[in-house]
Parts: structure tokens; C-alpha cells; sequence
């Protein structure tokens, strides 16, 4: 039987880089949608030896694009965004543009056929009193990326034939590596500086490999017609961890100066778990375990070399 038709908005990005070589080998023919806007075009070369690869430089803002792109597909996985609270911070106005008004570019512009699975984020539950937060927590967003991610989310479910994913905190090692994620930062902290300040220890985040994240959206491929029409909190029972947790994980690796202290906060105030029962009754589990990613961070990451460009050394 032919595979689906797949296209991946921001396929060339953290997760979507790990993604599509996935896709390709279970047969699917995919076309990938991305601005490069971190110059990340090499993410994907190995793909383009593979006849049922297409790649379109473009973004999810511009909707002659968008509509062009959308044309004969099938399922479409949505992962272009801004991604994170600095970031969005950063720059408002490009956040808003393409976080919110890309979902709605592809949300107007897909036919009534094409089924939407979107990358939405824990970030929505916001601050939280309650330790666990299940799909049918309130959502409270916080800051901006929270608030466009929401929005997006209601657009897309209000719509219909959407799936909608809340992830766990990625982490890990990608083609497309982020070192602005709180794991993959503190690993590089520890194997560039010797060091780690950790505030707010007892703060409790969800968590998600990558490479878990990636397997969501095969499973999710697999399993569409069950899945339709819900939202899905997406991780790790046992990456339920507080910030101290991970720090001194790392700490029984690497040797290391490690200081916590009472100075300091996160304007992205996450301190909760995630419940993942409902995903789980469907038959989802990840692979990758805390010490499994801790492990190939701090041997990936080592090779990374950080120049000083008014150093004389």
C-alpha cells in the first residue's frame, strides 16, 4: 500500500531534522517547508539523495507559498515557530507573525481532507498550583510563546481534523542542535565552564528526548483515525524532574563546580509534572531515558569548541 503524502513545516529545525530522515525510511513521500532563517540548510542534506524528498525554501507567513505547497498533500506536521521564551521575547512581532498567523495561513489554506498534527508546547499550563496537569488542566500561559501556541491550538481544533501535541522540554542531541533548551544548556555549562548556577531547584519541569519527540509523530501517522480531534500531553513519567534532579545527575558524570542558589527567576514560571495516561493508553511509550541523553550530551557536546575571537591563545 502507498504511503501518505507528508509535509513538514519547519523540517529543517531541532526536531524536524531528526524527523524527516525517519519518515523517508518508513516510505513516506515528504516535502519539507522551512526559512532556514538559522542558516540550518545542511540539517538536511542526507535527504536529498532520496527521490521522495522535496524541499521548499519558504515561509509559513507567506500563504502564495503555503498554498502552493499544500497542494496534492496528504497529512500536514506543523513545526515551524518561533520556539521558547527568550527568543519570542526577543522579537514580539515575528513571534506573533509566525507562530500564530503561519497556523492560520495553513489552517485557512489546508482542504477539509488534510489533517493537521501540530507541535504545541507545556508551556501553555502556565504557572500551576496543582502538581500534575492532564489535558484537562486550564490552561494559563505565561508568557508570549505560551499565548501564541494556545491560540494556535483553539484555531486548529476549532476546525477539526487536527491533532494537537503538548511536548515535554526537548532535549538531546539533533542535526540542529539547540543549546538554549534547560538540559542540553546545563550539560554545555558543565563540559565548557566547569560550572553550573542552578535558581529555583526545586522548580519541577517535563521533559522529552528528541528523538522521542520525532517517534510521537510516526506513532501518531500510524494511529491517526483514534487520535483525531484530541489534544496530547507528550513524555516521560520518570522525566518528571526538578531542576536539582538533573543537576546532580550530571554531577555523578562529570565533575564539576555546582552552586544552588536563592538568586534569580525564571519569568517562565513551569513548576509542575505532566500526566501522559492518555497518550499512553494508545500504546505510545519514549525510549530514551534521562541517563541515556545526560550520556550522549556530555560526549557530543565535548566536541563543540567555543572560541574567543580577542583571545591571543
Amino acid at each position: 500500500m502507498q504511503k501518505e503524502k507528508i509535509i513538514v513545516t519547519g523540517g529543517a529545525g531541532f526536531v524536524g531534522s531528526l524527523l524527516v530522515p525517519e519518515l523517508l525510511n518508513r516510505g513516506y513521500k515528504v516535502t519539507v517547508l522551512d526559512n532556514l532563517m538559522y542558516n540550518n540548510g545542511n540539517t538536511l542534506l542526507p535527504c536529498f539523495i532520496n527521490n521522495n524528498f522535496r524541499f521548499i525554501e519558504g515561509d509559513v507567513r507567506d500563504r502564495r507559498i503555503v498554498e502552493e505547497t499544500l497542494k496534492d498533500t496528504g497529512i500536514i506536521i506543523h513545526l515551524a515557530a518561533i520556539v521558547g521564551y527568550p527568543v519570542c521575547k526577543k522579537d514580539p512581532r515575528i513571534t506573533k507573525e509566525v507562530n500564530l498567523e503561519g497556523t492560520k495561513n495553513i489552517n485557512e489554506l489546508r482542504s477539509k481532507n488534510q489533517t493537521v498534527i501540530f507541535a504545541s508546547t507545556s508551556s501553555n499550563y502556565g504557572y500551576q498550583k496543582d502538581g500534575i496537569c492532564t489535558e484537562e488542566t486550564p490552561l494559563n500561559p505565561l508568557t508570549l510563546y505560551g499565548g501564541t501556541k494556545t491560540q494556535s491550538e483553539c484555531v486548529l481544533l476549532e476546525t477539526g481534523n487536527a491533532i494537537v501535541f503538548r511536548f515535554a522540554t526537548g532535549f538531546g542531541l539533533s542535526p540542529r542542535l539547540r543549546l538554549d533548551l534547560l538540559i542540553n544548556d546545563f550539560v554545555f555549562q558543565v563540559i565548557k565552564r566547569k560550572q553550573l548556577i542552578v535558581y529555583e531547584k526545586h522548580y519541577k519541569r517535563a521533559f522529552i528526548h528528541v528523538r522521542d519527540m520525532a517517534k510521537s509523530f510516526a506513532f501518531a501517522l500510524e494511529n491517526c483515525d483514534k487520535m483525531l480531534d484530541q489534544v496530547y500531553n507528550v513524555g516521560a513519567d520518570e522525566l518528571n524532574v526538578t531542576k536539582e534532579e538533573i543537576a546532580l545527575d550530571i554531577k555523578k558524570k562529570v565533575d564539576f563546580l555546582l552552586h544552588f542558589t536563592d538568586v534569580g527567576q525564571d519569568e517562565d514560571q513551569r513548576n509542575f509534572a505532566l500526566s501522559y495516561k492518555k497518550i499512553g493508553t494508545l500504546g505510545f511509550e519514549t525510549t530514551v531515558s534521562l541517563e541515556d541523553g545526560l550520556d550522549e550530551l556530555i560526549h557530543g557536546l565535548d566536541l563543540i569548541e567555543i572560541k574567543n575571537e580577542y583571545s591571543n591563545i
